[in-house]
């Protein structure tokens, strides 16, 4: 009898480790916010039925391990992924998520952080972020994501080689972990979290070439409503009343990011904020300032308005995505001495940037 015992937990105990990092979907282990949900058994697998949400891990803190689930794919245009390490009610963290509609793209997933409620993307865009797959939409894929402190890689299908390996974009702090669906309503089943396997697969992360020469630090206002700024007459008045709140420096060699010290959506009314530097110039001159921005902007120079535009997500054609970089261009008509340079920057969503550098700093100083 003992010797039938034994036998039995022998072939028992492969599936009884495997079971104990599966997670029931049920709402004593979830909690599911979404518009509507369905936890119903399809395909052969016990599986949830989600529109326009996600499941938060009950009781639960992630900092290393893998993550693993199921999701049956649609077509439509939506963002299903995984979001770990969340805090501060997921306003900060890191995510991988799937542009469904964008199959054998290059932009046809993404890496991000989370910053203050903003995900980044038009910064942290191209191939060291997504990565090219033919999505199937009639059958599971499966999607594995492994974490060990600063770095990240993921695996769809089973894939013995890291479809993306990225270097995480916050400080490593556990947090919470979300397992979210899209806007179109997609199955999700088989989540397992193991937070002791968190071993790498020949991490190899694609690098970005920098651009050289931009402004490196810029000071940072207090945020204030965009229709300030419509009467250029009044503009002093606007720039008077505000608080620096910080500095900001470029990321990626390509630009910085205002989310690292301003909340967008804090409650109070308002999407924009002054960034500033301050020129030196050895004489009266014109010099060329190559900058970029999200999503909208209006520069000024020693308090005269000068320059206005868009360059937020479908504002020039209707696949314009809004990434960051040197896209846009002014001829500064500098004086002697010290000038301020004012870039009013408004945002919707995609990432809060701005970027710039002088074409020619021959005569010209930047003031830190």
């Amino acid at each position: 009898m003992k010797r039938i015992l034994l036998i039995t937990l022998t072939i028992m105990l492969p599936n009884l480790i495997q079971s104990q990092n599966s997670i029931p979907i049920d709402t004593t282990h979830w909690n599911i916010q979404a518009k509507s949900y369905v936890i119903e058994n399809y395909k052969g697998k016990e599986a949830i039925y989600i529109q326009n949400g996600g499941l938060f891990l009950k009781d639960v803190k992630f900092l290393n391990g893998t993550i693993e689930f199921d999701i049956f794919l649609k077509e439509g245009r939506m963002y299903p992924g995984v979001f770990f390490r969340g805090v501060n009610r997921f306003q900060d963290g890191e995510q991988w998520f799937i542009r469904t509609h964008l199959s054998g793209k290059e932009d046809g997933n993404q890496a991000a952080p989370a910053i203050k409620g903003i995900t980044p993307w038009q910064l942290y865009f191209g191939p060291k972020y997504s990565f090219t797959y033919d999505y199937k939409y009639d059958d599971w894929t499966h999607v594995k994501v492994v974490v060990n402190n600063d770095k990240a890689q993921v695996f769809l299908d089973y894939s013995e080689k890291p479809n993306l390996s990225w270097t995480l974009f916050n400080e490593p702090q556990e947090g919470g972990l979300m397992i979210r669906g899209g806007s179109i309503a997609m199955y999700i089943a088989d989540i397992k979290v193991d937070k002791k396997n968190y071993e790498l697969v020949n991490f190899n992360p694609i690098k970005r070439t920098p651009i050289a020469g931009l402004i490196e630090e810029w000071d940072v206002s207090d945020m204030f409503e965009e229709k300030l700024l419509d009467n250029p007459n009044k503009i002093n008045a606007v720039i008077e009343n505000r608080k620096w709140n910080g500095k900001i420096k470029v990321e990626e060699g390509t630009a910085a990011n205002i989310s690292r010290v301003q909340l967008l959506r804090n409650g109070e009314p308002g999407e924009t904020v002054f960034t500033k530097i301050k020129i030196h110039s050895d004489k009266d001159q014109i010099k060329l300032f190559n900058f970029g921005y999200s999503d909208r902007v209006v520069a000024i120079l020693n308090g005269t308005a000068i320059y206005r535009g868009t360059n937020g997500w479908r504002s020039r054609d209707y696949r314009y995505l809004g990434t960051i970089g040197l896209f846009d261009g002014i001829y500064l008509n500098l004086k002697k001495g010290n000038n301020t340079l004012l870039m009013a920057v408004s945002e919707n969503f995609g990432g809060w940037l701005i970027t710039g550098k002088f074409e020619n700093e021959s005569g010209i100083k930047i003031i830190k």
